[in-house]
Protein backbone atom coordinates (compact mmCIF):
# COMPACT_ATOMS: atom_id res chain seq x y z
CA UNK A 1 0.00 0.00 0.00
CA UNK A 2 2.78 2.39 0.95
CA UNK A 3 4.96 1.44 -2.33
CA UNK A 4 1.50 2.29 -4.49
CA UNK A 5 1.13 5.51 -2.40
CA UNK A 6 4.69 6.65 -2.76
CA UNK A 7 4.63 5.61 -7.06
CA UNK A 8 1.01 8.04 -7.10
CA UNK A 9 2.68 10.55 -5.61
CA UNK A 10 5.72 10.47 -7.78
CA UNK A 11 3.61 10.04 -10.40
CA UNK A 12 1.74 13.26 -9.61
CA UNK A 13 4.81 15.40 -8.95
CA UNK A 14 6.10 14.57 -12.43
CA UNK A 15 2.84 15.70 -13.89
CA UNK A 16 2.45 18.72 -12.29
CA UNK A 17 6.55 20.22 -12.23
CA UNK A 18 6.68 19.00 -16.08
CA UNK A 19 6.48 21.60 -19.00
CA UNK A 20 6.85 22.03 -22.42
CA UNK A 21 9.16 24.34 -24.28
CA UNK A 22 9.65 24.00 -28.00
CA UNK A 23 12.55 21.64 -27.82
CA UNK A 24 13.28 19.98 -24.17
CA UNK A 25 11.15 18.69 -21.24
CA UNK A 26 11.51 20.35 -18.13
CA UNK A 27 11.13 18.65 -14.98
CA UNK A 28 11.62 21.87 -12.95
CA UNK A 29 8.97 24.60 -13.07
CA UNK A 30 9.75 27.72 -13.85
CA UNK A 31 8.22 29.37 -10.63
CA UNK A 32 10.18 26.50 -8.50
CA UNK A 33 13.31 27.65 -9.75
CA UNK A 34 12.72 31.17 -9.24
CA UNK A 35 12.29 30.16 -5.71
CA UNK A 36 15.29 28.62 -5.44
CA UNK A 37 17.68 30.67 -6.72
CA UNK A 38 15.60 33.53 -4.49
CA UNK A 39 15.94 31.28 -1.25
CA UNK A 40 19.57 30.85 -1.91
CA UNK A 41 20.53 35.19 -1.92
CA UNK A 42 21.03 35.31 1.63
CA UNK A 43 23.48 32.46 1.71
CA UNK A 44 25.88 33.72 -1.39
CA UNK A 45 25.82 37.38 0.20
CA UNK A 46 27.21 35.67 3.41
CA UNK A 47 29.36 33.26 1.65
CA UNK A 48 31.30 35.96 -0.13
CA UNK A 49 31.66 39.02 2.75
CA UNK A 50 28.52 40.91 2.38
CA UNK A 51 27.39 43.22 0.31
CA UNK A 52 28.76 45.87 -0.71
CA UNK A 53 28.27 48.64 1.34
CA UNK A 54 27.25 51.76 -1.45
CA UNK A 55 24.05 52.36 -3.07
CA UNK A 56 25.54 54.22 -5.97
CA UNK A 57 27.64 51.22 -6.89
CA UNK A 58 24.90 48.53 -6.26
CA UNK A 59 22.29 50.87 -8.53
CA UNK A 60 25.17 50.69 -11.18
CA UNK A 61 25.73 47.09 -11.72
CA UNK A 62 21.52 46.70 -11.41
CA UNK A 63 21.40 49.20 -14.39
CA UNK A 64 24.29 47.41 -16.55
CA UNK A 65 22.32 44.31 -15.98
CA UNK A 66 18.84 45.69 -16.64
CA UNK A 67 20.48 46.92 -20.11
CA UNK A 68 21.23 43.83 -20.68
CA UNK A 69 17.93 41.87 -19.37
CA UNK A 70 15.91 43.55 -21.78
CA UNK A 71 17.04 41.45 -24.27
CA UNK A 72 17.26 38.11 -22.74
CA UNK A 73 15.04 35.32 -23.81
CA UNK A 74 13.51 34.80 -20.51
CA UNK A 75 11.38 36.45 -18.43
CA UNK A 76 12.53 36.51 -15.05
CA UNK A 77 12.96 38.34 -11.41
CA UNK A 78 16.67 39.95 -12.37
CA UNK A 79 18.66 40.89 -9.71
CA UNK A 80 22.33 42.08 -9.81
CA UNK A 81 24.89 42.36 -6.67
CA UNK A 82 28.43 43.53 -6.26
CA UNK A 83 29.79 41.74 -2.64
CA UNK A 84 32.81 42.57 -1.04
CA UNK A 85 35.10 39.16 -1.54
CA UNK A 86 38.62 40.13 -3.32
CA UNK A 87 37.72 36.79 -5.00
CA UNK A 88 38.21 37.24 -8.86
CA UNK A 89 34.48 35.75 -9.34
CA UNK A 90 31.37 36.30 -10.84
CA UNK A 91 28.48 33.93 -10.65
CA UNK A 92 24.61 33.16 -11.05
CA UNK A 93 22.00 31.57 -9.42
CA UNK A 94 18.77 30.08 -11.21
CA UNK A 95 15.94 31.91 -12.29
CA UNK A 96 17.31 35.28 -12.15
CA UNK A 97 20.31 36.88 -9.05
CA UNK A 98 23.50 37.71 -10.70
CA UNK A 99 26.96 38.36 -8.44
CA UNK A 100 30.00 39.82 -9.13
CA UNK A 101 32.50 40.14 -6.47
CA UNK A 102 34.71 43.27 -5.64
CA UNK A 103 38.04 41.84 -6.43
CA UNK A 104 36.81 41.02 -10.01
CA UNK A 105 35.20 44.04 -10.74
CA UNK A 106 38.77 46.02 -9.73
CA UNK A 107 40.18 43.92 -12.52
CA UNK A 108 38.35 45.16 -15.22
CA UNK A 109 39.52 47.90 -17.39
CA UNK A 110 36.25 49.17 -19.06
CA UNK A 111 32.61 49.19 -18.94
CA UNK A 112 32.09 46.56 -21.62
CA UNK A 113 34.12 44.23 -20.08
CA UNK A 114 31.86 44.30 -16.96
CA UNK A 115 28.49 44.18 -19.55
CA UNK A 116 30.52 40.97 -21.19
CA UNK A 117 30.78 39.34 -17.57
CA UNK A 118 27.25 40.25 -16.82
CA UNK A 119 25.87 38.98 -20.10
CA UNK A 120 27.80 35.40 -19.94
CA UNK A 121 26.12 35.22 -16.69
CA UNK A 122 23.06 35.93 -17.98
CA UNK A 123 23.99 33.11 -20.81
CA UNK A 124 24.01 30.32 -17.95
CA UNK A 125 20.76 31.28 -16.33
CA UNK A 126 18.58 31.50 -20.12
CA UNK A 127 19.97 28.32 -21.03
CA UNK A 128 18.61 27.05 -17.64
CA UNK A 129 22.20 25.20 -17.06
CA UNK A 130 21.68 25.67 -12.97
CA UNK A 131 17.88 24.86 -13.19
CA UNK A 132 19.00 21.56 -15.65
CA UNK A 133 21.58 20.63 -12.61
CA UNK A 134 18.47 20.83 -10.30
CA UNK A 135 16.75 18.52 -12.46
CA UNK A 136 19.19 15.69 -12.35
CA UNK A 137 19.63 16.60 -8.77
CA UNK A 138 15.47 15.41 -7.89
CA UNK A 139 15.78 12.80 -10.93
CA UNK A 140 17.97 10.89 -9.21
CA UNK A 141 16.74 11.83 -5.69
CA UNK A 142 13.31 11.91 -5.45
CA UNK A 143 12.54 8.17 -4.89
CA UNK A 144 15.25 7.82 -2.36
CA UNK A 145 14.40 10.83 -0.62
CA UNK A 146 10.56 11.21 -1.06
CA UNK A 147 9.31 8.89 2.16
CA UNK A 148 11.18 10.77 4.51
CA UNK A 149 10.31 13.86 3.00
CA UNK A 150 6.60 14.11 2.47
CA UNK A 151 5.95 11.02 4.61
CA UNK A 152 7.94 12.07 8.21
CA UNK A 153 6.09 13.22 10.98
CA UNK A 154 9.08 15.36 11.54
CA UNK A 155 10.54 16.20 8.33
CA UNK A 156 11.71 19.92 8.96
CA UNK A 157 14.88 19.13 10.27
CA UNK A 158 16.07 17.10 7.27
CA UNK A 159 14.63 19.52 4.99
CA UNK A 160 16.92 22.17 6.34
CA UNK A 161 20.34 19.82 5.98
CA UNK A 162 19.25 19.51 2.28
CA UNK A 163 18.50 23.35 1.57
CA UNK A 164 22.43 23.43 3.01
CA UNK A 165 24.13 20.65 0.84
CA UNK A 166 21.69 22.26 -2.05
CA UNK A 167 23.41 25.31 -1.93
CA UNK A 168 26.82 24.55 -1.31
CA UNK A 169 26.49 22.74 -4.64
CA UNK A 170 24.93 25.68 -6.73
CA UNK A 171 27.30 28.07 -5.12
CA UNK A 172 30.11 25.60 -6.27
CA UNK A 173 28.29 24.28 -9.64
CA UNK A 174 31.33 23.73 -11.97
CA UNK A 175 30.27 23.85 -15.69
CA UNK A 176 30.96 21.93 -18.75
CA UNK A 177 32.61 23.49 -21.88
CA UNK A 178 29.08 22.56 -24.06
CA UNK A 179 27.63 24.84 -21.30
CA UNK A 180 30.62 27.41 -21.33
CA UNK A 181 29.96 27.60 -25.00
CA UNK A 182 26.31 28.28 -24.52
CA UNK A 183 26.62 30.62 -22.07
CA UNK A 184 29.26 32.60 -23.82
CA UNK A 185 27.53 32.87 -27.54
CA UNK A 186 23.81 33.81 -25.54
CA UNK A 187 26.07 36.44 -23.86
CA UNK A 188 27.12 37.77 -26.64
CA UNK A 189 24.07 38.21 -28.45
CA UNK A 190 22.77 40.22 -25.29
CA UNK A 191 25.38 42.17 -25.37
CA UNK A 192 25.58 43.26 -29.10
CA UNK A 193 21.33 43.83 -28.75
CA UNK A 194 22.05 46.08 -25.87
CA UNK A 195 24.60 48.13 -28.20
CA UNK A 196 27.70 47.37 -26.33
CA UNK A 197 31.05 45.81 -28.05
CA UNK A 198 31.21 41.99 -27.65
CA UNK A 199 35.03 41.88 -27.62
CA UNK A 200 34.99 42.82 -23.79
CA UNK A 201 34.29 39.56 -22.75
CA UNK A 202 37.12 38.07 -25.11
CA UNK A 203 39.27 40.90 -23.41
CA UNK A 204 38.15 39.57 -20.08
CA UNK A 205 39.21 36.10 -21.16
CA UNK A 206 42.48 37.68 -21.50
CA UNK A 207 42.47 39.19 -17.91
CA UNK A 208 42.06 35.54 -16.77
CA UNK A 209 44.71 34.08 -18.55
CA UNK A 210 47.14 37.22 -17.87
CA UNK A 211 46.16 36.56 -13.75
CA UNK A 212 46.43 32.96 -14.02
CA UNK A 213 50.30 33.09 -14.28
CA UNK A 214 50.32 34.56 -10.73
CA UNK A 215 47.19 33.10 -9.37
CA UNK A 216 44.05 31.46 -10.48
CA UNK A 217 41.21 33.34 -10.86
CA UNK A 218 37.72 31.69 -8.37
CA UNK A 219 36.28 31.85 -11.91
CA UNK A 220 38.40 29.64 -13.31
CA UNK A 221 37.44 26.69 -11.01
CA UNK A 222 34.24 26.88 -11.77
CA UNK A 223 33.89 28.29 -15.73
CA UNK A 224 36.31 26.58 -17.57
CA UNK A 225 38.99 28.58 -20.30
CA UNK A 226 40.63 26.64 -22.86
CA UNK A 227 42.63 28.37 -25.41
CA UNK A 228 40.00 27.41 -27.90
CA UNK A 229 37.07 29.05 -26.15
CA UNK A 230 38.83 32.76 -26.96
CA UNK A 231 39.57 31.63 -30.67
CA UNK A 232 36.09 30.38 -30.84
CA UNK A 233 34.52 33.03 -29.67
CA UNK A 234 36.54 35.65 -31.73
CA UNK A 235 36.22 33.81 -34.77
CA UNK A 236 32.20 33.91 -33.59
CA UNK A 237 32.22 37.29 -32.85
CA UNK A 238 33.91 38.11 -36.46
CA UNK A 239 31.27 36.35 -38.66
CA UNK A 240 28.35 38.30 -37.36
CA UNK A 241 26.78 41.38 -39.22
CA UNK A 242 27.33 43.88 -36.00
CA UNK A 243 25.78 47.15 -37.59
CA UNK A 244 26.25 50.56 -36.03
CA UNK A 245 28.51 52.03 -33.26
CA UNK A 246 28.76 49.64 -29.95
CA UNK A 247 30.01 51.14 -26.58
CA UNK A 248 33.32 50.53 -25.04
CA UNK A 249 33.56 52.30 -21.69
CA UNK A 250 31.84 54.70 -19.94
CA UNK A 251 32.87 57.72 -17.32
CA UNK A 252 30.87 56.44 -15.13
CA UNK A 253 32.47 52.63 -15.31
CA UNK A 254 35.94 54.89 -14.11
CA UNK A 255 33.96 57.21 -11.65
CA UNK A 256 32.04 53.60 -9.82
CA UNK A 257 35.70 51.91 -9.83
CA UNK A 258 37.61 54.93 -8.44
CA UNK A 259 35.03 54.67 -5.77
CA UNK A 260 35.61 50.44 -5.38
CA UNK A 261 39.22 50.80 -5.65
CA UNK A 262 39.21 53.87 -2.62
CA UNK A 263 37.84 51.64 -0.20
CA UNK A 264 40.24 48.17 -1.15
CA UNK A 265 42.58 49.36 1.97
CA UNK A 266 39.74 49.12 4.57
CA UNK A 267 38.86 45.54 2.84
CA UNK A 268 42.87 44.23 2.95
CA UNK A 269 43.01 45.12 6.82
CA UNK A 270 40.04 43.24 7.13
CA UNK A 271 41.18 39.95 5.26
CA UNK A 272 44.25 40.44 7.59
CA UNK A 273 41.91 40.20 10.34
CA UNK A 274 39.47 37.86 9.45
CA UNK A 275 42.46 35.44 9.03
CA UNK A 276 43.74 36.44 12.67
CA UNK A 277 40.22 35.69 13.75
CA UNK A 278 39.36 32.38 12.48
CA UNK A 279 43.25 31.47 13.85
CA UNK A 280 42.05 32.48 17.14
CA UNK A 281 44.54 35.69 17.69
CA UNK A 282 41.45 38.06 18.72
CA UNK A 283 43.19 40.82 20.03
CA UNK A 284 45.37 41.18 16.94
CA UNK A 285 42.73 40.90 14.41
CA UNK A 286 40.72 43.66 16.81
CA UNK A 287 42.87 46.18 15.28
CA UNK A 288 42.93 44.97 11.95
CA UNK A 289 39.43 45.61 12.15
CA UNK A 290 38.94 48.96 14.20
CA UNK A 291 41.60 49.88 11.07
CA UNK A 292 39.49 48.55 8.42
CA UNK A 293 36.82 50.76 10.21
CA UNK A 294 38.57 53.50 10.47
CA UNK A 295 39.73 53.46 7.11
CA UNK A 296 36.08 53.41 5.78
CA UNK A 297 32.81 54.22 8.10
CA UNK A 298 30.80 52.07 6.40
CA UNK A 299 32.90 48.56 6.26
CA UNK A 300 29.76 46.90 8.55
CA UNK A 301 31.43 43.38 7.80
CA UNK A 302 34.55 44.57 9.66
CA UNK A 303 31.91 46.06 12.76
CA UNK A 304 30.26 42.89 12.62
CA UNK A 305 33.52 41.43 13.73
CA UNK A 306 34.48 44.26 15.57
CA UNK A 307 30.83 43.19 17.81
CA UNK A 308 32.35 39.46 18.37
CA UNK A 309 35.59 40.58 19.66
CA UNK A 310 33.98 42.88 22.15
CA UNK A 311 31.07 41.07 22.91
CA UNK A 312 33.56 37.61 24.02
CA UNK A 313 35.77 40.95 26.51
CA UNK A 314 32.40 41.34 28.05
CA UNK A 315 32.17 44.99 26.64
CA UNK A 316 28.36 44.88 25.81
CA UNK A 317 27.90 48.40 25.69
CA UNK A 318 30.64 48.74 22.75
CA UNK A 319 29.67 45.29 21.28
CA UNK A 320 26.29 46.73 20.93
CA UNK A 321 27.24 50.59 19.43
CA UNK A 322 29.09 48.09 17.05
CA UNK A 323 26.46 45.85 16.16
CA UNK A 324 23.75 49.01 15.72
CA UNK A 325 26.14 50.55 13.39
CA UNK A 326 26.11 47.71 10.98
CA UNK A 327 22.74 47.20 10.76
CA UNK A 328 22.17 50.31 10.20
CA UNK A 329 24.53 50.12 7.29
CA UNK A 330 22.63 47.53 6.07
CA UNK A 331 19.84 46.27 7.67
CA UNK A 332 18.40 43.06 5.43
CA UNK A 333 21.05 40.49 5.22
CA UNK A 334 21.79 37.46 7.71
CA UNK A 335 25.13 38.23 9.46
CA UNK A 336 23.58 42.05 10.65
CA UNK A 337 20.28 40.64 11.82
CA UNK A 338 22.41 37.38 13.38
CA UNK A 339 24.84 39.60 15.81
CA UNK A 340 22.13 42.13 16.54
CA UNK A 341 20.36 39.44 18.20
CA UNK A 342 23.41 37.97 19.85
CA UNK A 343 24.12 41.12 21.29
CA UNK A 344 20.69 41.54 22.25
CA UNK A 345 20.51 38.32 24.31
CA UNK A 346 23.71 39.10 25.57
CA UNK A 347 21.96 42.19 27.00
CA UNK A 348 18.74 40.42 28.37
CA UNK A 349 16.92 41.95 25.60
CA UNK A 350 14.98 38.72 25.09
CA UNK A 351 11.80 40.01 23.03
CA UNK A 352 14.47 42.01 20.95
CA UNK A 353 16.48 38.99 20.54
CA UNK A 354 14.41 36.84 19.03
CA UNK A 355 12.50 39.62 16.20
CA UNK A 356 16.70 40.14 14.67
CA UNK A 357 16.92 35.90 15.21
CA UNK A 358 13.96 35.18 13.71
CA UNK A 359 14.76 37.80 10.60
CA UNK A 360 18.05 35.98 10.31
CA UNK A 361 16.10 32.80 10.45
CA UNK A 362 14.21 34.06 7.60
CA UNK A 363 17.25 34.85 5.51
CA UNK A 364 19.04 31.41 5.78
CA UNK A 365 16.78 28.88 7.30
CA UNK A 366 19.94 26.12 8.51
CA UNK A 367 21.91 28.33 10.73
CA UNK A 368 22.12 26.36 13.93
CA UNK A 369 23.54 29.11 16.21
CA UNK A 370 20.25 31.00 15.65
CA UNK A 371 18.43 28.11 16.68
CA UNK A 372 20.11 27.47 19.62
CA UNK A 373 20.00 31.68 20.62
CA UNK A 374 16.08 31.72 20.03
CA UNK A 375 15.89 28.70 22.21
CA UNK A 376 17.91 30.66 25.10
CA UNK A 377 15.41 33.25 24.96
CA UNK A 378 12.48 31.38 24.55
CA UNK A 379 13.87 29.45 27.97
CA UNK A 380 14.71 33.29 29.28
CA UNK A 381 11.09 34.29 28.87
CA UNK A 382 9.18 31.06 30.25
CA UNK A 383 8.21 29.22 26.98
CA UNK A 384 9.81 25.99 27.46
CA UNK A 385 7.82 24.07 24.33
CA UNK A 386 9.48 27.06 22.30
CA UNK A 387 13.27 26.78 23.85
CA UNK A 388 12.80 22.63 23.41
CA UNK A 389 11.74 22.91 19.88
CA UNK A 390 14.65 25.63 19.01
CA UNK A 391 17.24 23.51 20.86
CA UNK A 392 16.42 20.23 19.44
CA UNK A 393 16.64 21.93 15.85
CA UNK A 394 19.50 23.79 16.50
CA UNK A 395 21.35 20.13 17.53
CA UNK A 396 20.24 18.40 14.32
CA UNK A 397 22.13 20.80 12.46
CA UNK A 398 25.14 21.44 14.27
CA UNK A 399 26.74 17.95 13.17
CA UNK A 400 28.82 18.28 16.39
CA UNK A 401 30.61 21.23 15.14
CA UNK A 402 29.44 24.09 17.60
CA UNK A 403 30.71 25.00 21.31
CA UNK A 404 27.33 24.97 22.66
CA UNK A 405 26.01 21.52 21.78
CA UNK A 406 26.67 19.95 24.96
CA UNK A 407 24.55 22.87 26.43
CA UNK A 408 21.85 22.49 24.03
CA UNK A 409 21.88 18.71 24.86
CA UNK A 410 21.54 19.32 28.25
CA UNK A 411 18.83 21.73 28.06
CA UNK A 412 16.95 19.51 25.93
CA UNK A 413 16.65 16.57 28.40
CA UNK A 414 15.81 19.30 31.17
CA UNK A 415 12.97 20.32 29.27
Amino acid sequence: MKARFLILIFTVFLISCASSTSSSFTLLPERKEIEIGQSYIPVAIEEFDGLYPQEEVQDYISKLGNTLVKHTYRRLPYKFYLVNSEQVNAFALPGGPVFITRGLLLELENESQLVGVLGHELGHINARHHARFLEKMVALNILLGIGSVLLSDKPYGQALIQFGQIGGMLLALKFSRDQEREADKLGIEFTIKAGYDPNGLIEVFHIFKRLEKNRLPEWLSTHPLPESRIKENTQFIKSLSISGTLIKDSEEFHKIRRAVLSTKPSFEEFSRGKKLYQEGNKDLAYRHFLKSVELWERNYVAMLYLSLILLEYGKLDESFKYANRAYATVPNVFSTNYVMGLVQFKRGQYRESIRYLEEARRLIPNNPDVYYYLGRNWEALGDRRKAFENYKTAVELSGGKRPWELDARERLKRL
